[in-house]
Parts: structure tokens; C-alpha cells; sequence
């Protein structure tokens, strides 16, 4: 305040941030009738002497270190003096311009002390010490060893002033900076690598203008934007139009928003100009078009300034022959020649919202830019590519006057710049060529990461070694000519032979393959269209010449391998299934591969399929006896000629899949050693996939719907589906349904039709449907013998229809017997039990069911003559079990010890259930009351030695489980033994023999002959 009252004060100040942020603070503090004159550096020498007219107010006037030398101001008593500037340099590393805050020179601060005392007597105050001051450089470094010299070595080519480097400069510019102006001139293709004019360095060498600039001018001709770049090239070589006084910051930019273009500061620049054209033509006067550019906040005088620079380089331009064009350019157009001065200045969009530039720098959009959208990290809107005017670093590196560009236009204006690299060149068969994928870059940046191009234009050789190994050595091409097809049939033959025999040492490598073709195709094929070409001439010399031998192919012979060992089929029923061979340890499809259609699948015989093949049989026995524990395998050595005796002895019976694999070694084992082999001595389980039948159930158009190595499983999943089908494919006219009466002759056991090409067997029976009966055709004879009895059994009950009436009312002593039957089951379901049973019993027993209608007859006369003895047996029969059960029933409510307990619980619930008139056999029902009165009596002993009952406990638990075990794998098998379904009253007889001998049984039982009886079973 003191200083102001004395005279006016003249502040140097960096840059125009701090002019404006000091201006406000000295705005809120300074005393009364003092001014605050802020002085631009980017402002004209006219503006910056109208700033200073004469005044009575006392003035703080605040600017940048221009002040220093361009203008003398009368009045200024005092300078304040920070002793820092901005000072413009050029970054050869990085190829930008820096405008960094440095100490002044000591030059420049006498220049700065100079401003003051020009007519009375003035202060300068330094805000630094004097030992800072002496320290400081003398002068401020030339400019030339600021700035870049691309136009200074241009001009020097041009006018053939030698080399450069040996140029007589007063203070010679480093090394560095010399070949960083090489470099750019390269960048913009005025030189070539040998630092010599090219033709369109020496066009540019004729322009007063900045190399960059230059080179947008003559890249426009090319692309017939000569007008627009003529505009875009003098506004960046003058000061910017547009004014932003402090305080109408706002209200300027409101006014320029007019200006700004679509995604380009350029195509701003091109409104301003068509702006100032418009106003210029139809201006009034003078006055008037100065007040109409005052009023969009626009400096007219810089705009006159602009107008005239374009006139002078319009005239530059036509000496040069370059023609304006007639209509206007396309955004393309226009910044594609942009881009050919501006290459070194394009930068890619990051995640972080700033933009990776070319040698890696990175760098953000000036706020001032049209293109500036806060927060573009997440902005989708924000350009991905642009390319900047330039590049200029302050506190951060800040790209101005951008626009966004297309990489592809990158690649074609900077073709002499960009880096190719090729990678992943492969075969491709569809298009019969080498295709590999480039990636363009251009100073680190990916223009293009990935375009899929014809590799063998690039690498010939590599080319023609990938088409070699890929089309014809692995033969993944479409080629019908006739080496081909030989060729593959050939292969495949072979690697059939590997599958098969299980070793990958019969056929040749792919080297020896790729040395057969190496050695008879010329040098230059590398496609399929020039190989077919060149193989027609080859071939009319030589038509065998790519045709290759067994012996070019195969190490050695596969003697072994034949089609009797490894068949190509596998009859199932009727049809011959496709056997198809893998050697791929681990892949799913390693061993053997049944592929059966879904109608056939339960034909599919689990004992036939454990066989496998002959050739592949070895294996799988040697594996199983290995698998057997130490004892019994130690009874079976050597193994290899254990397993070829087995072989050599087992029956076709047994090979053609009528007895389980291990049932057939178990025999031979205890004939040979006399060992007893039980089926979980076996380690099924444990063996390795492929010695195990995998099989592929398909549909009709071949496509695979379930596939496994676990038959059982399969026919659990679609057994039911594969009968629905089968029946679908049947011959219709040997079904019928609603039948009452036997009215359709005889029925025969089998049936044989065509499906297809294919010659079928169905299998035709009688089918129960309650009140009526049905003939429906099955896939599998079991299956149609187990419905054939319940339909026989549906037709008799119709036929005396009369009888079973009168059964039903007069059942012998129901009413007893439902009393004590009560807690099984109610009364109307045992009479529906009883009744079931009396009818199989009575119609059917133990003979042949009928198939014509002569036999029914016979079996319907037999029927209604059994039928009283059979009621009235069944019915004493009953009675006598309920009775016992009963019983027994109240001895287990006094307490007992919980293991007694529960085994006879259990053991109850296993004879006596509802339901268990027509679910156990006639025979074994007949002996239900003595395993009753067995259990009766093991109550009575018990107390007398309940050690020895628990020792049979535990002994007939341990079988029990066993059995249960077993049976239910066959049940999901669909395929249980009757032999199993025996053993289970073996183990009733056997609880006989231990607590009731006193009953006896009809034959003799121990543990031996369940041992005997349960190895003997088909098992696994």
C-alpha cells in the first residue's frame, strides 16, 4: 500500500495463473484508487501498450517476464522481482515442449530492474538473496539450444550448408538435440535414413512454416482439404482469437461454445475463421466489426493477424502448385492430413482417464479443449484415439488443440513409421493358406492388436513348412485329389494298428512324413491354389510321385493285429454294432468303444461286454488275477502262463458271453489250485478304464445321448427309453389292446422285422393291463417272459371270472386271519394278496405258459380244476403264518437284549410284509410257518447260551449284507439270478439249522456250503 501511493508498481510473475490468482488477492486488499492491470504474455504488443495509457490512478501492474525487453513504460517507480519465469524448452527425450517455472538469468534480471526509473529515480526489489543472484548463469540460454532444430536442419539441407554437425555454430546445440531434429524430419518423411531430402522435404523446405505445419499442407493436396488446412496451419502459427478477460471468464466461455466442433479443437478453428469471414463481408465499418468480435469474445486484431498470415501462406501454397479445393472437406479428409504433421502426437485412451502417447509418455486434455470431459476414466463418451497440435508441459503434460482420429488412419499415414509384428502363423483350412495375425505399432502404441493376414507373402519359408505339416503330413486340407485319399486311408489303416495293438511305435513321426513332401515340393508353394497347381503339372510326369508306401510310414509290422483278435463289430441280437479302437491313456475314449443304437441297448449282454476282445483279453485277465489277494494270487504264478493256459481253456461258452468273465476264471482257478475264489475277491474297480467295454448309446441320426463304462447304469438311466423305442420301430400289426378273450391264434415267442437296413427280433407277449389284456412286442426275452405270465394270468382270471367271485366272497377263515393280519396289512389288501397268489398258483404253478389258443384251453381246464385245493390251501397256509407271527410278536415285547432284538425284527420284516402272498414264490411260502416256529424256539434256548447265539448273529449278518449287496446291483442291472434269488432261503435254512435243528431242513446247509454255493453265483 505504501509503494503504491508513490508510484506504479510493476510485478513479474511466471505465467498467467499466477496473474490471475495474484490479481484477485490484491483486488480484496489494496487501497482505494489504485489499479490492478494484469499484462498477457500470448497478448498483442498493441493490447499490451493499450494496458498502459496514461492515468492518474496509481497502478499495480502484474505480468510475465515479456514485460522484460518488448516494452518501456513510462511511470513505473518500483519492480518487484520473484527472480523465476516460465521458460519454453523442447524435451528431445520425450519429444514435447516444457514451459517449467526456472531462476532467471542474471541478465534478465537486470533487464527486469531496467523496467523502472526511466523518468525519475526507481527500485527494483529482488525476492532472492544476493549470493542467489551471483550464482545464476549469466544469460539466458540461446534458443537454439531450447527449441527443436527439425527446421533449422531442414533449411540447412536446402540451401546445402553441409553437415550439421560441422556447421560453425556460436554455441553449437548437443548432439542429442541434432538427432531428435533428424528424427522428426524422418517422422514426417522429409528425410530418408541416410539424412537426404526426400521429395517432400524439399517441398517443405520452400515453405516459411514449421516442418509440422508444413507437412499438413502438402499431405492435403493428396487428400483435397487444401483450404481447410491453409485456415487450421496459420491460426496455429498466430496468437489464439479467442480472449478470456479476468472476470467474464464465464461469459466467454458461453460465447465460444458456438465455436467448439464436433469431437476436433481444428474443426473450431474452421467455424472462428468462417465466423470472422462472414462478419468481415458484410461489416458496416470498422468500428462495428471490432464491436461484433468484442462481443463473441474474440480479439479482432488477432483475427487480422490470422487473415493475414493465411494470405501469405495461401501464396506459399499456390508457388508450391498446391489448388484449393472446390467443395468442402469431409472430417476424414481434413484431419487425415493433420494426422501426417501430428503423428508424433496421437495418444490411446488409459483406464485411468489420461492418454498413453507415443515413447511412452502419457498426458491429459487440456480443461480448455472442446474434448476435455471430466472424469473420462468412466466416461464412454471420452475419445479413444486423438492426436494433439501440441504437446506442452507444465505442472502436467497437456496435449492442446486435439481431435479424435481413427487408428486405421494412423496405419496409412504413417506406413513408413509402423511396426508390423506377426504372430501365431497357422493353417487354416478353409481358406487353404497360412494365415498368421499381425499387430501395428507406431512409437509403443497398438494401433491394431490383432488382423488376420496371408502369412505366406511375409515368411516363405516358414509358410511352406507350416502347409506341409498341416495339410498334407496331418492331412487337414479338402483335397480330393487321389495322393490324398490314399494317403489318409493309408494313415488311418495304421493308426487303427496302434489303437489297437496299444503301442505308439508303428507309425513313422511326423518328420519322416514331412521329409517325404520337403523333398518333392518346389521352394515357392505356401498354399493350397499354388500346390494344386503346381501337383496337376507334377502329376502329369509322375502320377504316383506324392503317393506313399507302408514301408514310408511304418517302423515295423503289426503281424499281430488282426481283424479276428480286434474285430470291427460286436453282434448285438441281431445287428453287428461298430467296435472302434483308442490307445490314449486317460482320454475317455481309451480301449474299446461299443457304439449301439438306443433301441438295441438292452440287448447289450454285461457278460459279453467283459469279455472285450480276444486281443484285448490278456490284459484284462492278467489285471484281474494281480487284483486277487496275496494268497490266491500267489497260487496263480507265473501269471503270463496262468492266464494263457486260462485262455487256452475256457470254453466258447464262456467266451461268447454267456458266463461272467470272472465266474469263468474263478472255475479254472479252483480246478487248477483249489483255491475258492469268491466275486469280492475281485477287484473290478481297480482296473484301468480301458479294460473295461466303453459304450456310446446314439440315436437314430447318430448323435451320442449318453455314454460310460458302467452298462448297469446306463440301462438304469435309458432302459426304459431304449423299450419305448424299440416298440416305436416294431411292426404295428403285432400289437393289439383290449383283449378279453384268446381270439388272435398263436403267439410265437419271436418275431423278426426290419428296421432300416437292419434285421430285428421282437419278442411278443401277453401283457396284464387289469381289466383287459395286451400284446406288446419287447427287445429282450426276459422281459417278455415276466409279462407273458402276468397276462396268461389276466386272461385265466377272465375266463373263470365266475369262480374268482365266489373266491372272493368265501375265502376260508378270512375273517380269523385278517384279524391277526391287522398290523401287516388291512383286510381288503390281504384278500387282494391272497387272491393273487391263489390265481398264479392255481392258473399258472410251475408250467409252461401257453401261446396258442389250444394250449389255453388245456392250461384254463387245469386252472379251474386246481383252484378249490389251491384255495383252501393257501388259505390254512396263511392262517398258520399270522398265527406264528403273532406269536412272536408278543414274546418281543418282554425286554431282550437290543442285538437279539433287532436281528429278529429284521429277519420278520423280511418274511412277513404286506404284499408277501404274491411276492414270495408258492415253494418257499410253504416253509414261512417253520421259519416262524424256528424263531419261536431261539426265544426258548436263548437263556441258555447267549454267546453262541450271538456268535450265529454276527456269522449271519455278515451274509445277509452280502446278499443284499449283490441283489440290489442286479436289480439295477435289470438282471438278477435266480440262483442269488435261491440263496437268500439258503440263509433262512441256514437260521434253522443253527437255532432249531429240532425243525430240520429239506437238504443239508453250513457255513461251508454257503461258502461253496455263494463262489459259485455270477457275481461281478
Amino acid at each position: 500500500s505504501r509503494l503504491s501511493r508513490e508510484g506504479d508498481i510493476l510485478i513479474f510473475l511466471p505465467g498467467e495463473r499466477e496473474i490471475r490468482d495474484t490479481a484477485e488477492m490484491l483486488r480484496k486488499h489494496h487501497p482505494p484508487g489504485v489499479e490492478i492491470l494484469p499484462l498477457f504474455a500470448r497478448q498483442s504488443a498493441q493490447e499490451q501498450e493499450r494496458v498502459f495509457h496514461p492515468s492518474n490512478a496509481r497502478r499495480i501492474i502484474l505480468a510475465t517476464n515479456v514485460a522484460e525487453t518488448s516494452l518501456t513504460v513510462p511511470g513505473i517507480r518500483y519492480v518487484i522481482d520473484p527472480g523465476i519465469a516460465r521458460i519454453k524448452r523442447y524435451s528431445y527425450r520425450n519429444k514435447v515442449d516444457q514451459l517449467l517455472i526456472e531462476p532467471i538469468a542474471q541478465a534478465s534480471a537486470n533487464q527486469r530492474a531496467g523496467r523502472c526509473g526511466r523518468v525519475a529515480s526507481g527500485v527494483c526489489i529482488r525476492l532472492y538473496s544476493q549470493e542467489d543472484f551471483q550464482g545464476r548463469a549469466p544469460f539466458t540460454d540461446p534458443e537454439i539450444m531450447r527449441t527443436s532444430l527439425a527446421g533449422t536442419i531442414l533449411r540447412m539441407a536446402a540451401l546445402e550448408l553441409g553437415d550439421v554437425t560441422a556447421f560453425p555454430f556460436i554455441e553449437p546445440p548437443a548432439p542429442r538435440m541434432i538427432a531428435d531434429g533428424y528424427g522428426l524430419l524422418q517422422e514426417l518423411n522429409a528425410v530418408d535414413e541416410a539424412r537426404n531430402l526426400t521429395p517432400v522435404g524439399k517441398q517443405l523446405a520452400q515453405l516459411a512454416l514449421d516442418p509440422k505445419l508444413g507437412r499438413m499442407l502438402l499431405a492435403a493436396q493428396d487428400q483435397h482439404c487444401v483450404t481447410e488446412i491453409l485456415i487450421i496451419a496459420s491460426a496455429l502459427s498466430s496468437p489464439d482469437p479467442r480472449t478470456r478477460p479476468m472476470g467474464a471468464e464465464s461469459a466467454a466461455d458461453d460465447k465460444h461454445k458456438a465455436f467448439v466442433g464436433e469431437n476436433s479443437d481444428f474443426m473450431s478453428l474452421l467455424k472462428i475463421w468462417a465466423f470472422y469471414g462472414e462478419s468481415f463481408q458484410h461489416k458496416k465499418s470498422k468500428r462495428k466489426l471490432i464491436e461484433e468480435c468484442h462481443k463473441h469474445f474474440l480479439s479482432a486484431l488477432r483475427l487480422r493477424e490470422w487473415h493475414d498470415l493465411h494470405g501469405q501462406l495461401a501464396a506459399q501454397a499456390a508457388e508450391l502448385g498446391l489448388r484449393l479445393n472446390p467443395s468442402p472437406a469431409t472430417f476424414e479428409q481434413v484431419h487425415r492430413a493433420l494426422l501426417a504433421g501430428l503423428i508424433g502426437n496421437i495418444g490411446v485412451k488409459t483406464d485411468e482417464g489420461n492418454y498413453q502417447g507415443a515413447r511412452e509418455i502419457k498426458f491429459h486434455i487440456h480443461p480448455g479443449s472442446s474434448l476435455f470431459k471430466p472424469g473420462s476414466s468412466q466416461n464412454k463418451n471420452a475419445a479413444k484415439w486423438i492426436m494433439a497440435a501440441e504437446l506442452t508441459e507444465t505442472g502436467k503434460l497437456y496435449a492442446r488443440n486435439v481431435a479424435k482420429i481413427e487408428p486405421e488412419w494412423v496405419e496409412q499415414v504413417g506406413a513408413h513409421l509402423i511396426k508390423r509384428h506377426y504372430f501365431d502363423p497357422h493353417w487354416e483350412k478353409s481358406v487353404a493358406q497360412v494365415v498368421a495375425f499381425e499387430r501395428i505399432t507406431l512409437y509403443g502404441l497398438t494401433l491394431i492388436p490383432r488382423r488376420r493376414v496371408h502369412f505366406g507373402s511375409i515368411d516363405v519359408k516358414q509358410s511352406r513348412e507350416i502347409f506341409i505339416r498341416a495339410a498334407l503330413v496331418l492331412g487337414d486340407a479338402d483335397s480330393k485329389a487321389g495322393f490324398f485319399v490314399h494317403n489318409r486311408a493309408l494313415l488311418e489303416e495304421i493308426r487303427e494298428l496302434e489303437h489297437k495293438s496299444r503301442r505308439q511305435d508303428v507309425l513313422v513321426d511326423e518328420e519322416k512324413m514331412y521329409a517325404f513332401f520337403d523333398s518333392r515340393l518346389p521352394a515357392d508353394i505356401v498354399n493350397g491354389h499354388g500346390f494344386e497347381k503346381w501337383r496337376r503339372d507334377a502329376e502329369r510326369e509322375n502320377a504316383k510321385l506324392l503317393f506313399m508306401a507302408r514301408d514310408d510310414l511304418m517302423r515295423h509290422g503289426a503281424e499281430n493285429v488282426t481283424e479276428e483278435l480286434f474285430p470291427k463289430t460286436l453282434r448285438v441280437g441281431e445287428v453287428e454294432c461298430p467296435l472302434s479302437y483308442r490307445f490314449d491313456p486317460g482320454h475317455p475314449l481309451d480301449g474299446v468303444t461299443l457304439t449301439v443304437p438306443l433301441h438295441l441297448l438292452n440287448r447289450v449282454d454285461e457278460n459279453r461286454c467283459a469279455w472285450l476282445v480276444p486281443g484285448m483279453i490278456r490284459d484284462k485277465v492278467s489285471a484281474l488275477v494281480k487284483g486277487l489277494p496275496k494268497k490266491m494270487r500267489g497260487a496263480c504264478v507265473p501269471v503270463v502262463d496262468f492266464v494263457t493256459a486260462f485262455l487256452e481253456s475256457a470254453s466258447m461258452r464262456e467266451k461268447n458271453n454267456t458266463v461272467a468273465l470272472t465266474t469263468a476264471l474263478a472255475k479254472f482257478i479252483k480246478k487248477k489250485t483249489s483255491q475258492d475264489i469268491s466275486p469280492d475277491d475281485w477287484r473290478s474297480n481297480d482296473l484301468l478304464p480301458h479294460l473295461c467295454m466303453y459304450i456310446r448309446v446314439v440315436d437314430e441320426a447318430s448323435h451320442e445321448m449318453a455314454a460310460g463304462r458302467d452298462l448297469v447304469e446306463l440301462k438304469q438311466k435309458l432302459g426304459q427309453a431304449a423299450q419305448m423305442t424299440f416298440a416305436q420301430e416294431a411292426p404295428t400289426e403285432h400289437e393289439q389292446t383290449g383283449l378279453t378273450q384268446w381270439s388272435f391264434g398263436a403267439l410265437p415267442e419271436k418275431i423278426a422285422f426290419h428296421r432300416g437296413q437292419q434285421q430285428l427280433t421282437g419278442y411278443p407277449a401277453l401283457v396284464d393291463e387289469g381289466e383287459t389284456a395286451a400284446i406288446r412286442l419287447f427287445d429282450t426275452a426276459t422281459a417278455a417272459q415276466e409279462a407273458h405270465r402276468g397276462g396268461v394270468r389276466r386272461f385265466l382270471w377272465l375266463v373263470l371270472k365266475e369262480q374268482m367271485k365266489q373266491l372272493e366272497k368265501n375265502i376260508p377263515n378270512f375273517n380269523q386271519i385278517a384279524l391277526q393280519a391287522r398290523n401287516v396289512m388291512s383286510a381288503d389288501k390281504l384278500r387282494t394278496d391272497l387272491l393273487a397268489c391263489i390265481a398264479d398258483r392255481a392258473f399258472i404253478s410251475d408250467d409252461a405258459l401257453p401261446r396258442t389258443d389250444k394250449e389255453f384251453a388245456k392250461q384254463r381246464d387245469r386252472a379251474k380244476t386246481r383252484l378249490p385245493a389251491v384255495a383252501q390251501g393257501a388259505a390254512k397256509l396263511s392262517a398258520e403264518i399270522f398265527a406264528e407271527w403273532y406269536t412272536i410278536q408278543a414274546r418281543l415285547g418282554v425286554k431282550l437284549p437290543a442285538t437279539l432284538n433287532t436281528d429278529i425284527r429284521e429277519q420278520l420284516a423280511r418274511l412277513v410284509y404286506d404284499g408277501l402272498f404274491a411276492a414270495t414264490p408258492w415253494e418257499h411260502l410253504q416253509h414261512l410257518p417253520r421259519y416262524l416256529k424256528a424263531i419261536l424256539q431261539r426265544l426258548d434256548k436263548y437263556a441258555g447260551n447267549p454267546d453262541r447265539d450271538m456268535r450265529h448273529t454276527v456269522g449271519l449278518k455278515a451274509w445277509q449284507q452280502k446278499f443284499t449287496e449283490r441283489l440290489e446291483k442286479q436289480r439295477k442291472a435289470g438282471n438278477v439270478d435266480p440262483d442269488l434269488l435261491e440263496f437268500r432261503w439258503m440263509l433262512e435254512e441256514m437260521r434253522v439249522s443253527l437255532f432249531a435243528q429240532g425243525l430240520r431242513t429239506p437238504y443239508p446247509i453250513s457255513w461251508k456250503r454257503l461258502e461253496k454255493v455263494w463262489s459259485e453265483l455270477a457275481g461281478e
